[in-house]
């Protein structure tokens, strides 16, 4: 199982949307203080939740648990293939919903007489594990066609 190079792959899908929950994602400045778009929610400096942002976040989460549990299917290849297509859509969903709340958080700030804004580099995360979502699920592709390929000489 975890000598499989889809494993490390899944694994890292699964540390780097970890890392996408817990830190912040953008961050927007003005009249008003500073704020910072995180998973579940627009906070304040001081931890207060502004805005909540939960369908984000359980976007993000839902990323993040798929590909761990889809580690240990490792008996059932095409169910892998076609968890990683489901964790794909997730990772896309995850990065248009992260574009449309740094947008509206951009919008909202955008009407103050000083304000700024700026993006974090975890906010490119999901589309990083897309790329790894899609090396594991063509390194899974190549066992089935190598056990069916094995199967086939016997």
């Amino acid at each position: 199982m975890i000598q499989r190079i889809q494993t490390l792959y899944l694994l890292v899908v699964s540390a780097l949307m970890a890392v996408v929950l817990f830190v912040p994602l953008a961050w927007f400045a003005g009249d008003g203080g500073e704020f910072r778009l995180h998973a579940f929610a627009l906070r304040s400096l001081d931890g207060a939740a502004v805005q909540p942002t939960v369908y984000l976040g359980v976007l993000v989460a839902a990323a993040c648990v798929l590909p761990f549990v889809t580690i240990f299917l490792f008996r059932r290849r095409l169910l892998q293939i076609r968890l990683c297509v489901v964790e794909a859509v997730l990772l896309v969903g995850a990065a248009v919903m992260e574009g449309i709340y740094y947008y509206l958080g951009c919008r909202v700030f955008s009407s103050l007489a000083f304000h700024m804004q700026g993006m974090r580099a975890a906010i490119a995360l999901p589309v990083v594990c897309l790329v790894f979502v899609w090396l594991a699920a063509r390194a899974i592709f190549r066992d089935e066609v190598l056990v069916r390929a094995a199967d086939r000489i016997r």
